[in-house]
């Protein structure tokens, strides 16, 4: 596979969004373009791991112009092993909102198409200044999807969350370029390749590097700045809050391991601070879930929670511990969507999201309750799911690195979080029909009608699960390629080289 394909996937979903948003507001070509659209950036992704699985990276300059003027595009193993998930779950997601109707409004396929070029134009990209543009480019299309989502059924809670989302957001965009001119301004360049090493060596480029960190770390709903993300992801529809759940904190969470890689060269002098905040938002948010009665603000809280299990990983800084925060992120990616679609697909069909609104789901739908017990238990970290394999390696790093108190934290919280999960398990899968009667819906009791399910709005959720699974009992496979990732993040030699000579 030639380096050119890089820019591919991003010019094509750009392109094919264009056209599709010029399309009739009745028109029904547009989802299968769509589809096969993300189907062909999910199979060049694949291909993108095949080929970099031996630890080479591919790098293309756009127009072949040399390095500080060309826009770099980069594939290591890292990020295409990013490609490939971010690519799964936004075919998924796109499945569950066309299934449950969010995906057949006017100018969806378009929006979404949108989003995907600009997650792989960060994925992909080796400068400070285009990772902003590209986030930008991620961030336009998802204020369009929030207000599509809540279109003629809005609700004062949706207002609000969407208004949190855009100004939250605008501010992290602000703070981030902020930085971006700090390091112009003190380096000369933003080149990632260019830069690597500086903050190391220059405490103004560290801090200006530093400012870029804070910023991602905000995006990514870290300690102190997590409130946003569990009061405005619920606040959208299921198939919206998963693809968001999948896509936006996880670039962030990407480019917090590769700008701390390649421009700080992992320096040991700032990890504590790393240490500190990620271990405290692992507590702050299965904490925060304990007072929700809802099942997204549950999940969403959780979230947060994963978030700074997810970041341990370049707070500890080792080959171990790289490679299974890598490991943690890529499996929370497709355990949080499943979780999410499956108690979305309840949601949409019963109308309400509150515990105490629906019951006894699982006897009427056991493949749901079977796909929300298996990513739940993942979630948990119990076995054979991916969550106990990606749990025991970010807590056997931590204890290899000495930081016992850090592991001891991720224990505990790990226990509560399966607490947690049996709170919605028990509120809404496992419990008795109310009155013993039949309706469990909150809007009739004896003889009303219990909406089903089916399994159209079950598949994509299902999918997912059984893909934790997988990961799981094969989890040998997935590990040999984060190792071979973290030792890329270790040695930035071959990424630095990619990016100054690739294309020329």
């Amino acid at each position: 596979m030639t380096d050119a394909v890089l820019p591919l996937l991003v010019g094509v979903p750009l392109g094919l969004a264009g056209l599709t948003a010029m399309a009739r507001r009745e028109a029904r070509w547009t989802l299968p373009v769509m589809f096969v659209t993300l189907l062909a950036v999910w199979a060049v992704s694949i291909g993108l791991v095949a080929q970099t699985r031996d630890g080479s990276t591919m790098g293309h300059s756009v127009g072949a112009w040399p390095a500080g003027i060309a826009i770099p595009f980069v594939a290591d193993q890292l990020s295409s092993l990013m490609l490939v998930v971010t690519g799964l779950l936004a075919l998924v997601c796109s499945w569950f909102a066309v299934v449950a109707g969010t995906g057949r409004v006017h100018l969806f396929a378009p929006f979404v198409l949108v989003l995907v070029a600009g997650v792989n134009g960060a994925l992909l990209t080796a400068d400070l200044f285009n990772l902003f543009v590209f986030i930008e480019v991620m961030l336009l299309p998802s204020y369009g999807l929030l207000i599509l989502a809540a279109r003629r059924r809005g609700s004062e809670q949706s207002v609000r969350g969407s208004r949190l989302y855009v100004t939250f957001n605008l501010l992290v965009s602000t703070v981030f370029l902020a930085g971006v001119g700090l390091v112009y301004g003190i380096a000369g360049t933003v080149n990632i390749a260019e830069l690597a090493g500086a903050a190391r060596d220059s405490a103004g480029v560290a801090v200006a590097a530093g400012t870029c960190l804070v910023a991602l770390s905000m995006k990514a709903a870290t300690f102190p700045a997590y409130g946003w993300l569990a009061r405005a992801y619920p606040s959208t529809s299921p198939a919206v809050t998963a693809l968001f759940s999948g896509l936006h904190t996880k670039v962030a969470i990407y480019a917090i391991y590769r700008i701390y890689a390649v421009v700080f060269d992992g320096d040991t002098r700032w990890l504590w601070i790393g240490l500190v905040v990620f271990t405290v938002t692992m507590v702050v948010g299965v904490l925060g879930a304990v007072g929700e009665q809802t099942t997204r603000s549950i999940l969403a809280f959780h979230m947060v929670s994963q978030i700074g299990y997810i970041l341990l990983g370049v707070a500890i800084f080792t080959a171990a511990g790289l490679a299974a925060g890598l490991f943690y992120l890529l499996h929370h990616m497709i355990v949080k969507a499943s979780l999410f679609l499956s108690a979305g697909a309840v949601e949409v069909r019963h109308g309400s999201a509150r515990l105490d609104a629906v019951a006894a789901v699982g006897r009427r739908e056991p493949l749901l309750a079977a796909a929300f017990a298996m990513s739940a238990l993942s979630l948990a970290g119990l076995p054979p799911f991916s969550g106990f394999v990606a749990k025991l390696s970010i807590i056997l790093a931590s204890f290899e690195a000495g930081h016992v108190v850090v592991a001891t934290v991720a224990i505990i919280v790990s226990l509560l979080t399966l607490l947690s999960m049996l709170k919605i398990w028990d509120a809404v899968f496992a419990s008795p029909e109310p009155d013993g009667g039949s309706s469990s819906t909150g809007a009739g009791q004896g003889t009303a009608v219990v909406p089903r399910v089916g399994l159209a709005l079950t598949a994509p959720g299902l999918v997912l699960a059984l893909v934790t699974l997988c990961l799981g009992l094969g989890a040998e496979g997935l590990l040999s390629l984060t190792q071979v990732a973290a030792e890329g993040l270790l040695d930035t030699s071959g990424y630095v080289d990619a990016v100054l000579g690739g294309g020329a």
